[in-house]
């Protein structure tokens, strides 16, 4: 009785998370402006797109939100079962995994969001901010080098379950973390599609573009 308790009370916080993870600010903010992000651009609910079709100012609240609702979703999750800042547990990396997906796939808009990566950082913050700092670095380094941003997209969510197979060792948490590792992996298939042809927009080709429509 004790086991189906606990698979209730662990189930019903991971569900919560992804309920948390699946709420859309580029989703809200589109149908406010009555555009359909789904149909144009890179026709995803992301804050990549949201940049170029909205702009700047939605963008930015879209990347906020994005981050902050793993934080908080795990953050809740600290609190509720008093584990500090310092510690982790599996349940903290599960919950946040289930925001990611949530954002991926959420149910009411056909299972079909965003990327994930966003909530993915928000996940690494919940989790250490050491690691979240780190990483952010290592986003704008690989970038920079490469002239790719999806680069440190990749590099990131290596480092991630890297970090908690190796360095603050965790089985647990380091196989939760590759979880959802592999979901972003495999919603970024066309970026890897792009990158072997070629095609995948290059940041300083994309900030001449933008300083040539701005002249």
């Amino acid at each position: 009785m004790e086991i189906f308790y606990d698979v209730l009370k662990y189930g019903g916080i991971i569900l919560a998370g992804y309920l948390i993870g699946s709420s859309s600010m580029s989703f809200y903010i589109s149908k406010f402006k009555k555009i359909n992000l789904k149909e144009k651009g890179s026709k995803n609910l992301g804050a990549s797109n949201t940049l170029a079709i909205i702009g700047k100012k939605a963008a930015l609240a879209v990347l906020v939100h994005d981050v902050l609702k793993s934080f908080f979703a795990i953050l809740a999750v600290r609190i509720l079962f008093d584990i500090p800042y310092n510690e982790v547990h599996w349940l903290l990396a599960a919950v946040g995994v289930a925001a990611v997906v949530g954002h991926i796939f959420p149910f009411y808009l056909k299972f079909k969001g965003g990327k994930g990566f966003a909530t993915y950082i928000g996940l690494i913050f919940g989790l250490d901010w050491r690691l979240f700092l780190a990483v952010v670095a290592l986003i704008f380094v690989v970038a920079f080098i490469t002239d790719y941003i999806v680069s440190g997209t990749f590099s990131t969510i290596v480092a991630g379950p890297v970090y908690y197979a190796l360095i603050q060792p965790n089985l647990w948490v380091a196989s939760i973390v590759l979880l959802g590792s592999l979901v972003i992996l495999w919603k970024h298939r066309e970026n890897i599609r792009n990158l072997k042809n070629g095609k995948e927009m290059k940041i300083r080709s994309a900030f001449q573009n933008k300083y040539k429509q701005a002249s």
